[in-house]
């Protein structure tokens, strides 16, 4: 394979995962605009709160759309899923953009609103695991791991894409203009990141064939897989913790438990995040020389250990402690993401990769993840303790750790 089809193929495969969590950090950056608009003027709290109550409504449907469109990536072929997915997560996206508000439709907006995200999560479902399934299978065997690192690189680019198109529309606009209909920029700018996803699926092929002797995927996995695709939701339990509890829910936790100011807050956490990005791809390099297991083991056993001493160096006056706990967390969390999605596709049988990998992993990001910073405000709430979500991230790790010691090795395995 040249280096430019090799590009090309892992531009295609990225790029989904960029635009969905470029959606995700604008919708969490418009939140309360979006509820002015779609929702009735009466109690702007209420307002708030059913947006992201619609949001998280997004996220119950990636179990669905993990089946879904895992059903498409293992019957017909991956570039067909991968083509479905990136249209079903661009159109609503766009929608948004365009849609007109509770003043004009009435009740209608929510209703719209709700379908678009509901849509929008079916699509995750299936895009993420899916890209990366597409971009490891059609790597050189000796970059597997690489390959699969730079799919989640796509994922937290969409995150700070997404950050810095709000940042910038609130520098060069109004609050009044912002709110009244800036927002919806972003969203419409999403349709063409969504364009040229769809036009590299549509002229990127695989040699990977689907599977014709499997009439259903589904009923295959809980026939003769179910033992797999419990590992494969326990190997996403940490992933899901940690994710959200140390770079989503932290950013209020700063706030709340150190009395940072927002926009230091929100610098804390991206400078991190851009760091997450070559951290991933140095582990996953690794991996595809040492193998999968020793990193992930390294990285369980490290979050196990130095997950109360780095959330207690958060808890901090000094800014640059924070920032140098949070790195700390970025080189254990970014070892586990990077090698992780490489480890779940060479551990699952081929002939229902796409599904059993979604539905594994879905059904823990989309319950486990979902809950984490709701589950993380509940447990500093009880406890008076700002320190007790270090609890989340210890359990996650111990449970990812005993599916990553229940599998095999798959460096070099034939597939």
């Amino acid at each position: 394979m040249s280096n430019l089809t090799s590009i090309r193929k892992i531009t295609a495969g990225a790029i989904g995962n960029t635009l969905e969590w470029y959606d995700f950090a604008i919708y969490g950056y418009f939140a309360t605009s979006i509820g002015h608009i779609f929702f009735p003027k009466e109690d702007p709290v209420a307002q708030v709160l059913a947006a992201f109550g619609i949001f998280a409504l997004g996220y119950l449907m990636r179990p669905v759309g993990g089946i879904v469109i895992g059903y498409i990536g293992d019957r017909v072929s991956r570039q067909a899923a991968l083509t479905v997915s990136i249209a079903a997560m661009a159109i609503p996206t766009f929608l948004v953009g365009i849609m007109p508000g509770y003043d004009a439709i009435g009740i209608a907006a929510p209703i719209l609103l709700t379908l678009c995200r509901m849509m929008q999560g079916l699509s995750v479902g299936g895009e993420y695991t899916t890209s990366l399934i597409f971009m490891i299978e059609s790597g050189a065997k000796n970059r597997r791991g690489l390959n699969g690192a730079l799919g989640c690189c796509g994922a937290v680019l969409g995150i700070l894409l997404g950050s810095a198109t709000g940042a910038a529309l609130g520098t060069v606009m109004s609050t009044e203009s912002l709110e009244t209909w800036g927002w919806r920029i972003p969203f419409i700018l999403g349709l063409f990141i969504g364009l040229a996803g769809l036009w590299l699926r549509r002229h990127t092929h695989t040699d990977q064939k689907s599977a014709t002797d499997t009439k259903s995927p589904l009923s295959e996995i809980f026939k003769n897989h179910r033992l797999i695709l419990v590992k494969l939701a326990g190997l996403a339990a940490f992933t899901a913790i940690s994710f959200y509890l140390l770079f989503v829910y932290i950013v209020s936790w700063l706030e709340l438990a150190d009395k940072i100011a927002p926009e230091k807050a929100l610098f804390i956490n991206t400078l991190s995040m851009i760091a997450l990005i070559p951290i991933q791809i140095l582990f996953a390099s690794l991996s595809d020389r040492i193998g999968r297991k020793p990193i992930l083991i390294t990285a369980t056993i490290a979050a196990l250990i130095f997950a109360y001493p780095l959330f207690s160096g958060m808890y901090h006056h000094s800014t640059l402690v924070i920032q140098l706990s949070q790195l700390g967390f970025v080189v254990i969390a970014g070892a586990y993401f990077g090698t992780m999605p490489t480890f779940m596709v060479e551990s699952s049988p081929q002939h229902v990769r796409t599904t059993v990998v979604a539905l594994g992993y879905n059904l823990t990001l989309g319950i486990v993840g979902g809950l984490t910073p709701a589950a993380a405000s509940w447990m500093v709430h009880r406890t008076h303790n700002d320190l007790s979500p270090v609890i989340m991230i210890m359990v996650a790790s111990i449970i990812s750790l005993i599916a990553i010691l229940s599998l095999p090795e798959t460096l070099q395995k034939e597939k």
